[in-house]
């Protein structure tokens, strides 16, 4: 069990007021609050450590230089890649799937077919739409029910010898839904497909096993699991990063330089043009380890619970409609109340500290499946409470109150 007072005393900002009420925030798929030990290592960087990295002898860059390259080790571990140049620093998921995206323009041809799947976030559908347009390859669409579920029998149907590449989020960010991952990778092997992995909303969850997965690539951002903004990692399979072009090109990702011709440094260096973001690769690592400290399993059974609790409540409120009711899914819970937008809901119950998001998410074709503006989500993390609920469901009801 968890100790959720000790826990909460880690992140400065949950004692923070909001309008002179206790901050109840529940904005966490958007991103996650920062423990304390995160803040810290950001100062220390700076204050001890403060140089850029692989180009200098003198002692910061050495410095600085092991510590980058440390965090790089310690989310090898953590995701189980074979090696850790597999494992690329980037500012986030968006920036890793148009890696992807930009490498694979050189690969695929007029009639070469994609497979995105309806439950995606727009960084993982415009990068692949963007493709398309450029090399005459065809998008299509794997379908959802009405659950927010994907339809495995419709994803068979789609998959052929013309599939060069499945990309599907781990977890809705708008619904919560897990997707069957490892039934999509192990089907799209069997033709040939890379498949992409896009777990930004999985990785504050769980611990993906890109081995066991055997996925190709799998792109997720820092910011979501206690780290700092402007951070990420794009995992790729050795064989796939060298296959593809560099993304960039600049400082740090060349071999040799000369006016007739360039040739590219050896991974991970051929993806990481310029001078990165170091403070936040090194502190990613730092966010890491305050996880794993806690532990998976630990933050896995709180937030089902809160999930449960949550769906519970709410449920109680008359009108109120849950989207997302996935036989398995994480702790989101999008809703909506009949004749009320969810935008007018989510401004009341910021006037009593409560913080959710309301709109499409980056997710406009599940609101479009579903024939509504958006949702009010409420996404809960390890350091969250039972009792933040029940703040939560009252204020939900006043502004259900105000507004009929």
């Amino acid at each position: 069990m968890l100790d959720i007072n000790k826990i909460r005393a880690d992140f400065p900002i949950l004692s923070k007021k909001v309008n002179g009420k206790p901050l109840v925030y529940f904005d966490n798929g958007a991103t996650s609050q920062k423990p304390q030990v995160v803040i810290d290592a950001i100062s220390k960087y700076y204050q001890e450590i403060n140089a850029n990295i692989h180009r200098g002898v003198h002692t910061l860059s050495q410095l600085a230089t092991d510590a980058y390259e440390a965090s790089r080790g310690k989310i090898q571990n953590h995701i189980n890649a074979k090696f850790a140049h597999e494992v690329l620093f980037t500012s986030g998921t968006t920036h890793g799937i148009n890696l992807v995206t930009n490498g694979f323009a050189s690969i695929l041809k007029p009639g070469d077919e994609v497979l995105v799947s309806a439950l995606e976030h727009h960084s993982n559908i415009v990068p692949w739409q963007m493709l398309c347009e450029k090399t005459g390859a065809i998008l299509r669409v794997i379908p959802m029910n009405q659950e927010g579920e994907l339809i495995m029998s419709e994803y068979d149907k789609l998959l052929s010898d013309k599939t060069k590449v499945v990309t599907v989020n781990h977890i809705s960010n708008a619904l919560g839904t897990v997707n069957p991952i490892k039934y999509m990778i192990d089907e799209a092997h069997k033709f040939g497909a890379a498949v992409l992995i896009d777990g930004a909303q999985a990785v504050p969850h769980l611990k993906p096993d890109v081995q066991e997965l055997d996925c190709d690539f799998y792109a997720f951002s820092g910011h979501k699991m206690c780290g700092p903004t402007g951070t990420g990692i794009l995992y790729g399979k050795e064989a796939w990063l060298n296959k593809l072009p560099p993304y960039q090109g600049g400082g740090e990702m060349i071999k040799e330089v000369t006016f007739e011709k360039t040739t590219y440094a050896e991974l991970p260096h051929k993806f990481e043009a310029g001078t990165p973001n170091i403070a936040g690769g090194i502190v990613l690592g730092t966010a890491v380890d305050y996880m794993n400290e806690i532990g998976f399993e630990n933050i896995q059974n709180q937030e089902l619970e809160l999930l449960r609790y949550g769906t519970q409540r709410l449920l109680e409120i008359e009108g109120l409609k849950i989207f997302g009711t996935a036989k398995e899914k994480t702790s989101v819970i999008s809703f909506n109340i009949e004749g009320i937008h969810p935008y007018d809901i989510g401004t009341i119950i910021d006037k009593l500290g409560i913080a959710v998001r309301t709109g499409h998410h980056c997710a406009q074709p599940i609101m479009n499946f579903f024939c509504i503006p958006g949702t009010i989500r409420a996404s809960f993390a390890f350091y969250n409470t039972k009792e933040e609920i029940d703040v939560m469901v009252e204020a939900v009801k006043k502004a259900q109150l105000m507004l009929s």
